[in-house]
């Protein structure tokens, strides 16, 4: 058995748990709901969340046992449940700004909502408030988990430090004018740190160290082992993006090229691509138009300047920083084994 595959077999455990503790919280918020329009949208919210890759949690779960924290206390699993419910919010939101249709393969909830309340408006306003309930019930559900006050406080300011940035790095994906226009790389870097890497990996890991009491070393190999893997795993999501199969991805595949995500496969593909090059990316993406013959111009273009080339090798030496980062940590078997399985769980999707 490779690593990969027994920290699949170690983490699918914990995957079920917070699962289960998801499902019991909006049950019981189903059946406490203090007027009969609440629960139609609780069940589209159980039908969004299920399915989901729960690597919040898994990471969470992760920061806990490296601290010392034993893998079958139930802490880690209703907080990383909470990361989940934020992380859903985070997701109706975003698909209501990407104006997407769907997400791993079903409707995304804007347009679920549409088609049952016949009116996009209302769909669009549904899913804003569905995405609403999300955030103010991941606080709820954190404040279910016993914790002492000092390590209550850690992780607070951990989740409100997550939550800032992730909203500042969302600004910039949709505010170009926020960005310095120097570089379009740097710029592009500057969005996943904020948007994806610190809140996918280093803050959940963090996290779950604080629940358990990391000590200073610990949190710094939090930093030295979550920021790579997370910027790797937004970089691999970013290929997908342009170039992954939607039966794999849940996604269509011409989301993110419609919309002219600015993201760094697209800024190297510019400032490595021929005049005549660009005058293609320049007409294809970001045409709201574009048809999937356009889009695989448009992608021959990309991989043509070497860009989908060179993004492959920036995931594969941030992997192999985060795995250096694990090898000289003093860290116990358990916890090194569950690190290094993570790294290629969240840097290998869709190969």
């Amino acid at each position: 058995m490779t690593v990969i595959d027994a920290v699949r077999s170690d983490l699918d455990g914990v995957r079920a748990e917070v699962e289960a503790a998801l499902d019991r919280f909006l049950e019981d918020k189903a059946r406490a709901a203090p007027d009969p329009c609440l629960p139609p949208l609780v069940e589209v919210l159980r039908g969004f969340v299920s399915g989901g890759k729960r690597l919040r949690p898994l990471f969470c779960h992760t920061g806990f046992v490296a601290a010392g924290g034993a893998p079958g206390d139930p802490t880690p699993v209703s907080t990383g449940a909470a990361l989940e419910l934020f992380h859903t919010f985070a997701l109706v939101h975003d698909d209501v700004m990407d104006r997407s249709a769907l997400r791993r393969g079903r409707p995304t909830v804007h347009r679920l909502l549409a088609e049952r309340l016949g009116d996009e408006r209302a769909g669009t306003s549904g899913a804003i408030l569905v995405g609403d309930l999300c955030f103010a019930w991941s606080d709820e559900l954190l404040d279910s988990v016993d914790l002492d006050p000092a390590r209550r406080r850690e992780v607070r300011a951990l989740l409100h430090t997550m939550r800032t940035e992730l909203i500042a790095g969302q600004y910039l994906d949709l505010a170009p004018g926020a960005r310095p226009a120097a570089d379009p790389v740097r710029a592009a870097l500057r969005v996943v740190r904020l948007k994806t890497a610190r809140y996918s990996v280093e803050l959940p890991l963090r996290v779950g160290a604080a629940l358990a009491g990391a000590d200073a070393a610990l949190k710094r190999v939090c930093g030295a082992y979550g920021r790579p893997v997370g910027e790797a795993f937004q970089l691999r999501d970013d290929l997908l993006g342009a170039f992954g199969d939607p039966r794999l991805t849940g996604k269509p595949d011409l989301d993110d090229l419609k919309e002219g995500k600015r993201t760094v496969l697209m800024a190297l593909a510019w400032r490595q691509a021929t005049p005549g090059q660009r005058e293609v990316i320049s007409a294809l993406h970001g045409a709201p138009d574009l048809d999937g013959e356009r889009a695989e111009r448009l992608r021959e273009v990309v991989r043509a300047t070497g860009a989908a080339d060179r993004v492959e090798r920036m995931i594969e030496v941030r992997a192999q920083r985060a795995l250096a980062a694990v090898r000289t940590a003093d860290l116990a078997p358990v916890a090194k084994s569950l690190l290094t399985g993570l790294v290629a769980l969240a840097t290998r999707r869709g190969r």
